[in-house]
C-alpha cells in the first residue's frame, strides 16, 4: 500500500481529523476571546461632544480595525493606531505568542493612557495570546476570533480591516472615511489575481500549521503528495489584504449554510490560506458574489523572484502616494519613510494623533478638555474634512464601482487575472 510520506510521519486521515480539530477549536475560541481581552475604562471628565457615531444616511462609515503584531512591536503597534485613530472607528489590537505577558500589558497600560482612547472608549487589547503563522491556517484562525470578538464587543461597524504592526497608512482617516461614505455597505474589498496565486503555490498541495495547537509559533510542514481539486467548489486566490464588510463577516462565523465550515476545514491544510479563504467564500456564495470590487486599497510590491512583498522604503515614496491607495506594506520599524508620511501626508508628529474634523490644532482654542486630550480644538465625529487623497480616492471608487455595475464583477470569473488593483 502506498503510504503518504510526511514529515511528521502523519497519514493523511490524521490531516483531516487535524481539520476538523481546527474548526472546532475556532468556533470554541471565538466563543470564548471575549473574556480574554483587556478594555480601558472611560476617565471622568467629560468631552463635550458625542461618543456614539450617528449611522444616518449620509453619514461615514465605522470602521473595525484588528493590529497584530508579535515580540516587540508594541510600539509599532501604538504609532500605527495614532495614525489610524478616528472616535468613529473601534480597535483591536492583539500580540501573540511570541510576546510576553508583561509586553501585552504594557500595550494596554500604554492604550488606558491615552485620555482620547478613555473618552471614547473604542480601542481594545486582547490580553491572551496565541501562537500566529502568517503563511499557515493559524493566521485565518485570528483573523476570525478578531472578528467574532468585534461583533461580540459592538457590532455596529460597517467593514472589517486587518492590518500587521508591518502596515501603515497613505492617507488621513477623514479621507479614508470620506470616500467610502458614498460607496454601498455591501461591498467586499477583494482582489482576485489567478496567474499570480497559482504560479506561488497550488491549493491541491497538503500542509500543517503546527501553530493551530501548539503554545508558540511553529514552522509549517509540508507533504510529499497532493490531494485532488475540489469538486464541491471552485478555489480562488489573491491578495492577502482585504477589507469586509461586517455582513459578510458574520457569514463567515455564524455560517448559516454548510460553506463557509466545509472551506476551512479543507482551508486548514493550505498554505497561504489569507489568500484563498475569503476570495474563495465570496466567490462561491450566491448571496456575496456579487459584492466584490476589485481593489484591496493597499499597495504592495511583489519579488518577481522570490514572489513575497518587498520592503517599502523612501524611494518608493513617490509611487505609493500616486498609486491611490490607503494603505501600504510591508514597512521595517522606525523606516524613514514613515517618518516622511507623517509629516507630509498625515500633518502628524511621532507621539501625536492625525488632525481631523474632530480634532484640530487652532492656537485660539484653549478650553481644558480639548487640551487634556492633546487637541486644540474639538469638533463632531460625523463630520469628515477631506483633502485631495480622499476626493481623488472617491473618484475611483465611484467609478469602478460604476464600471462593475455596467459590465458585471470580473473578481469572480473563471481563469481571469485581472490587475487593476494597487498591488504590483
Amino acid at each position: 500500500m502506498r503510504k503518504l510520506h510526511v514529515l511528521s510521519l502523519i497519514s493523511s486521515y490524521c490531516l483531516w481529523i487535524l481539520a476538523f480539530a481546527f474548526s472546532l477549536a475556532l468556533l470554541g475560541a471565538i466563543s470564548r476571546s471575549n473574556q480574554n481581552r483587556f478594555s480601558g475604562k472611560v476617565n471622568e471628565f467629560q468631552v463635550p461632544i458625542t461618543r456614539i457615531p450617528s449611522k444616518e444616511k449620509g453619514h461615514p462609515p465605522v470602521l473595525a480595525y484588528w493590529i497584530y503584531g508579535t515580540n516587540g512591536d508594541s510600539e509599532r503597534i501604538m504609532r500605527l493606531l495614532k495614525a489610524i485613530y478616528h472616535p468613529r472607528n473601534r480597535y483591536l489590537l492583539e500580540l501573540d505568542s511570541g510576546s510576553s505577558h508583561n509586553e501585552r500589558e504594557s500595550l494596554a497600560l500604554s492604550v488606558q493612557s491615552e485620555k482620547v482612547f478613555q473618552a471614547f472608549a473604542n480601542v481594545d487589547v486582547i490580553g491572551k495570546s496565541y501562537a500566529l503563522n502568517e503563511i499557515g491556517s493559524s493566521a485565518l484562525a485570528a483573523a476570525l476570533r478578531a472578528a467574532a470578538l468585534f461583533l461580540k464587543i459592538n457590532a455596529d461597524w460597517d467593514w472589517f480591516i486587518t492590518l500587521s504592526a508591518a502596515d501603515y497608512p497613505l492617507m488621513t482617516q477623514d479621507d479614508l472615511l470620506h470616500a467610502l461614505t458614498f460607496l454601498p455597505r455591501n461591498l467586499n474589498f477583494v482582489h482576485y489575481n489567478e496567474t499570480r496565486w497559482k504560479e506561488r503555490r497550488t491549493a491541491n498541495r497538503i500542509v500543517i500549521d503546527p501553530s493551530l495547537y501548539n503554545r508558540k509559533s511553529s514552522p509549517i510542514m509540508y507533504s510529499v503528495e497532493t490531494r485532488e481539486t475540489p469538486e464541491a467548489f471552485k478555489v480562488f486566490g489573491g491578495s492577502p489584504w482585504v477589507i469586509l464588510t461586517r455582513d459578510f463577516m458574520e457569514y463567515c462565523i455564524q455560517g448559516w449554510d454548510n460553506l463557509p465550515r466545509t472551506l476551512l476545514m479543507y482551508i486548514s491544510n493550505v498554505i497561504y490560506p489569507l489568500e484563498s479563504y475569503f476570495q474563495t467564500l465570496l466567490c462561491n456564495s450566491p448571496n456575496f458574489k456579487n459584492t466584490t470590487l476589485n481593489n484591496p486599497l493597499s499597495y504592495t510590491l511583489w519579488d518577481p523572484i522570490f514572489e513575497v512583498p518587498q520592503l517599502l522604503t523612501i524611494s518608493h515614496f513617490d509611487q505609493m502616494v500616486s498609486s491611490e491607495a490607503a494603505f501600504a506594506a510591508p514597512f521595517e520599524a522606525n523606516n524613514p519613510v514613515l517618518d516622511k508620511i507623517d509629516r507630509t501626508i498625515l500633518n502628524r508628529t511621532l507621539e501625536g494623533f492625525v488632525s481631523g474634523q474632530w480634532c484640530g490644532f487652532e492656537e485660539n482654542d484653549k478650553s481644558l478638555s480639548s487640551l487634556e486630550l492633546g487637541c486644540k480644538s474639538l469638533g463632531s465625529i460625523d463630520i469628515v474634512k477631506p483633502g485631495s487623497a480622499g476626493v481623488d480616492l472617491e473618484v475611483l471608487l465611484t467609478k469602478l464601482v460604476e464600471e462593475d455595475e455596467r459590465f458585471g464583477s470580473s473578481l469572480c470569473l473563471e481563469d481571469k487575472d485581472t490587475s487593476s488593483d494597487l498591488t504590483k
